[in-house]
């Protein structure tokens, strides 16, 4: 099975950042200009290569996701997993890198590429790009394993993550320099705030709010108690709905209805707002694989509504 492989520019300080943060399980390589991104499909393979006289692969991920969200998003979903130490040092590099520089005091809006499964190699299992690759090239290349650069390039990850002694997912290991697969992605908590937020169109599931700081990514089933940062794990909602939700207050059915528990009026004498949404459908996102899972609602409404 071929795969693809991005091999993306970036700077030393970005990577520096993050390879000082021990146990990190996701990043966000973000592009200062929102760009859709669309060179890789979910468990392929986006690597770093730092800028010239350097010019060697470092590191990389596997890709999950894109998006284009505001960089205060971002920055609350990731913190210092954007590779920057704070939000005002992220904003001042977003402006410095846009072309011409920006000095807007506004919204800001950037790429989001995240990357799961992150790795960082030390200086002695750095490796050159291909051989074809260009000083031209200020962005990124894609190589596919059907062809010799992108199969070496797929086997010097191997290598280099062997030597590591980190897996990062890519086989099993008596298949490591086997046939190139997919990786399926192990979405983080910041994957998964972004991803939900994405699929519902940036507005509330039960309101259609769509106020961006009041929303929030909830779970049905809680990531404690064994739930997935899965999307079919996720509803965007409304943060007072969203706390009704975790505390059993509202729930949703498994035929997407929403429903107001009895204990709203009997505890605190009020509720009207939410039970005038009481037996309304949810909204949902388009794609059939990015709805609610039926199984996780139907545990939601036995193991957490108070009914």
């Amino acid at each position: 099975m071929a795969v693809k492989i991005v091999v993306a520019v970036t700077d030393g300080d970005w990577f520096d950042h993050l390879r000082r943060q021990p146990g990190l399980t996701e990043v966000n390589f973000w592009s200062p200009s929102p760009k859709p991104f669309r060179a890789l499909q979910p468990g392929e393979l986006f690597l770093f290569k730092l800028h010239a006289p350097t010019n060697m692969i470092v590191g990389g991920g596997v890709y999950a996701s894109s998006t284009i969200m505001p960089l205060s998003l971002a920055w609350e979903a990731f913190g210092t997993a954007n590779g920057v130490a704070s939000l005002a040092d992220m904003r001042s590099r977003i402006l410095r890198y846009r072309k011409p520089p920006s000095s807007t005091t506004g919204p800001i809006e950037i790429g989001c590429r995240i990357l799961t499964q992150p790795f960082f190699l030390p200086r002695e299992l750095w490796f050159p790009p291909p051989a074809s690759w260009s000083k031209n090239i200020v962005s990124f290349a894609t190589y596919d394993t059907d062809s010799r650069e992108g199969l070496e390039l797929w086997q010097g990850v191997q290598g280099a993550t062997t030597a590591l002694s980190q897996n990062v997912g890519f086989a099993e290991p008596s298949r490591r320099y086997g046939e190139p697969t997919l990786i399926r992605p192990r979405l983080g908590q910041g994957a998964f705030r972004l991803v939900v937020t994405q699929v519902y169109e940036r507005r509330c599931a039960i309101t259609k709010e769509r106020t961006l700081p009041a929303l929030e990514a909830a779970h049905i089933r809680p990531y404690a108690d064994g739930g997935e940062h899965s999307p079919t794990n996720g509803i965007l909602m409304r943060r007072d709905i969203h706390s009704l939700f975790d505390q059993g207050y509202v729930t949703i059915t498994p035929e997407r209805r929403f429903e107001v528990s009895r204990r709203i009026r009997e505890e605190f004498e009020n509720g009207r707002h939410y039970y005038e949404l009481h037996g309304s459908e949810i909204r949902s996102p388009l794609a059939q694989h990015e709805r609610p899972d039926a199984a996780l609602l139907r545990w939601h409404n036995e193991n957490r509504y108070l009914g």
